[in-house]
């Protein structure tokens, strides 16, 4: 096990806060940083489910001091809410104090709103427009948990806008109802697919469960519960997730992510068609999450075993916001690896061009608030150490069965 000792960067890169109107009523918002790195590749991160833009500051503030970066809030979550209710009541003068302060509860689908529906495809092509309209040019794409989805699906469909996919943490599935392309019988079973206005049945439900997830002392149990090092900081994303779910439009938008129909592609095709297409791909992973465990990672890497698995200890779901000295340092390395085309070795790799045949452990120590901290990385290497990886984990979830 070898010791590496990574600088505390004192310089910060500025943040910018924007908005952009893709649609009538719909405003995506995003932040950005080192757009004056002009020769510099650009970098977009997609953020998971229940957070936004902010949960990337510390990309933005150390990775903008030599890319440019970009970080975008979903429609339907963050800031990325819609300006007006989507909905109408058809029934003057008999609204509920209710349905004054939440938004989609109404009766009649504004005109604006009669297709939208918060679902993986729609993510999907506003991803695609504001590359296009907004970054001009393709980009490395990086993804946390849900955002790793949208991350892969997009390159899956729009591989000439992407340099490069890297997953941190990605969620191998998204969605309960599905597609009515793949599936068109099936999908005709479900009479509701997001679309609005909420039907009753699904308004008593969503009450009820807003309530229970929107709860300050909730959000705070499952910060703590995907955050492995409960001495980080999660104020900021706590606050920001709380301010978030105060917006009039949240509790529907919530309904309409939770009953939106699959992507066209599940993880595991778009991540075939982006092999295949030959997308590079990275996979930086917090060990220690309990929700997208480590089996997930290695299954990818087993199917693309060109790409380099990072493995980061102790970390949780989060590892860009955990540990994100360590994220950013692995992130730089690799797109120097794919800028140089090879030249640049990938970080914990002592030949350029080559991961190697065997899984390299390293000790990644940095500075923070004037104190050390330590994590232990690990990059897999071949094919069957990956395969002898994943049996391993099996076979002790077996045991303690």
């Amino acid at each position: 096990m070898v010791a590496m000792w990574l600088m505390e960067k004192e310089v910060r890169a500025q943040i910018s806060s924007c908005f952009w109107e893709w649609k009538p009523k719909l405003s995506v918002h995003y932040e950005k940083a080192g757009t004056e790195n002009v020769n510099s590749p650009p970098v977009l991160f997609l953020p998971g489910f229940g957070v936004g833009s902010f949960h990337y500051e510390k990309q933005l503030k150390d990775l903008g001091r030599d890319y440019r970066v970009w970080a975008i809030d979903f429609l339907g979550q963050g800031m990325s809410l819609p300006v007006e209710d989507p909905t109408s009541s058809s029934k003057e003068g008999n609204e509920s104090n209710e349905q004054d302060s939440s938004w989609g509860f109404g009766d009649e689908t504004e005109p604006w709103a009669s297709e939208l529906v918060y679902s993986i495809d729609l993510w999907q092509d506003q991803v695609r427009y504001f590359i296009e309209q907004v970054i001009g040019e393709p980009v490395y794409i990086v993804g946390n948990s849900l955002g790793g989805f949208v991350a892969l699906y997009f390159a899956a469909c729009n591989p000439e806008l992407v340099k490069g996919v890297t997953l941190l943490n990605a969620t191998p599935f998204w969605g309960f109802i599905p597609n009515p392309i793949r599936s068109p019988r099936l999908a005709k079973m479900f009479p509701w697919s997001g679309k609005f206005p909420l039907p009753d049945s699904v308004r008593k439900l969503t009450k009820f469960v807003w309530q229970k997830i929107s709860d300050p002392e909730s959000i705070g149990d499952i910060l703590r519960q995907v955050y492995a090092d409960h001495t980080t900081n999660v104020d900021d994303v706590f606050c920001r997730i709380v301010e978030t779910t105060q917006h009039p439009a949240a509790a529907a938008s919530f309904a309409s992510i939770m009953f939106a129909p699959q992507g066209k592609l599940s993880f595991w095709e778009a991540l075939t068609r982006c092999h295949a297409n030959s997308v590079p791909v990275c996979l930086i992973y917090g060990k220690e999450d309990p929700w997208v465990k480590p089996v997930w990672g290695l299954q990818v890497k087993r199917r693309v075993p060109e790409a380099p698995y990072y493995e980061i200890s102790p970390a949780g779901h989060c590892p860009h916001d955990e540990v994100p000295e360590v994220v950013n340092f692995l992130l730089r390395g690799w797109i120097k690896n794919l800028e140089t085309e090879g030249s640049v070795a990938l970080p914990l790799v002592g030949e350029p061009d080559s991961i190697g045949d065997a899984n390299v452990v390293k000790d990644l120590e940095f500075a923070r608030e004037g104190s050390k901290k330590s994590v232990s990385v690990r990059l897999y290497g071949s094919t069957s150490s990956v395969v002898e990886r994943i049996t391993s984990l099996f076979k002790t979830a077996t045991v303690k069965a």
